[in-house]
């Protein structure tokens, strides 16, 4: 559809369609007009037909979770080595895990002309669906697979069986866990039904005792951990949603006496270059961040140039990475 065709459908001119999409001055009445044309239609301006009409600006929002996290960096250096040859510039925004500030984010950059937007978000809301259904410029996640948007995932699932499976193959009998609130699909849910799936497959049951919820750093990794040795029955392998989870409760251990691996199997998934270097270095899945980057830049230029009402979802897989923490004889 072209925008004659949507014009003539919303019963206003060319000129005030131009004007709708490039926020100016419109009538109520025929904005509303549009609006409802818009719904009924799903039409959205071509990247190619905007070019034409308006100065495009070469600018992709980003929205980012927080700053300080290794993998957030190395999906930030994908993203920007992509469009950057692209000519593009990013606009990036921490959102510091605020998810209301994720949807004022999203709001600001569907009210101000930027080109595309890739979003990173951990948790979504019914609030999330109804605002990423209200942009006309073309959005991408990255890390989420969340249904009838464009996507770019990891295996989350996957890793956290993978990591398990190999601690219970080498002898583990009373696996633990510390993950994430599960209201994060990837990092939260998926890592923990990967986790559970392992330990019923070798023939056990998960003792809810020996699973804990963190938050994402080393402070919290490590309070888990003493939680979970308080008690009389006592882990020998955990499995732990994040590198930095790991890395807490791995001090926790050296501490107490507790020793890796010959006491305690610890893996988790990240492959970070802090896991590489801890006291006993970490076993870890490794997870392609800067792929997914990459892969999730290359979708948005495809929808900006192309457009599309086919949304996609790429998952990308896993290597799993054994170190000195699971390296039992």
């Amino acid at each position: 559809m072209n925008i004659t065709e949507f014009a003539n459908i919303a019963g206003v001119s060319v000129s005030a369609v131009s004007r709708y999409f490039n926020n100016g001055y419109l009538a109520d009445d025929k904005r509303d007009r549009i609006k409802a044309a818009l719904d009924k239609t799903g039409y959205a301006p071509s990247y190619s037909a905007r070019t034409v009409r308006t100065k495009v600006t070469k600018l992709v929002g980003v929205i980012l979770p927080k700053l300080s996290s290794e993998s957030i960096s190395r999906v930030t250096e994908g993203i920007s080595e992509v469009l950057e040859e692209e000519g593009f510039e990013l606009l990036l925004v921490n959102t510091a895990n605020d998810s209301n500030r994720e949807i004022s984010s999203l709001d600001l950059f569907r009210q101000n002309r930027v080109d595309g937007v890739i979003l990173l978000a951990s948790v979504f809301t019914d609030l999330h669906r109804s605002l990423l259904n209200k942009m006309r410029i073309p959005v991408v996640i990255v890390g989420q697979q969340f249904k009838g948007f464009n996507c770019v995932c990891h295996n989350d699932f996957g890793a956290a069986y993978a990591m398990t499976k190999l601690m219970l193959d080498k002898g583990a009998k009373n696996p633990a866990f510390i993950g994430v609130n599960t209201e994060d699909a990837a990092a939260g849910r998926d890592r923990k039904l990967g986790f559970e799936k392992a330990v019923n497959e070798a023939g056990f049951a998960v003792d809810q005792k020996m699973c804990e919820i963190a938050k994402f750093n080393m402070d919290s990794g490590y309070e888990k951990a003493k939680k979970m040795f308080s008690g009389r029955k006592k882990p020998d392998c955990l499995f732990c949603a994040t590198d930095t989870i790991a890395a807490g409760a791995m001090l926790f251990c050296r501490e107490n006496g507790i020793r890796i691996p010959e006491d305690l199997m610890i893996g988790s998934v990240g492959d970070s270059r802090m896991g590489r270097v801890l006291y006993v270095p970490l076993s870890s899945v490794h997870l392609h961040y800067k792929t997914a980057g990459r892969e999730g830049a290359n979708m948005l230029l495809s929808a900006m140039k192309n457009g599309s009402d086919v949304h996609r979802i790429m998952q990308l897989e896993y290597d799993l990475i054994e170190r000195e923490s699971t390296n039992r004889k």
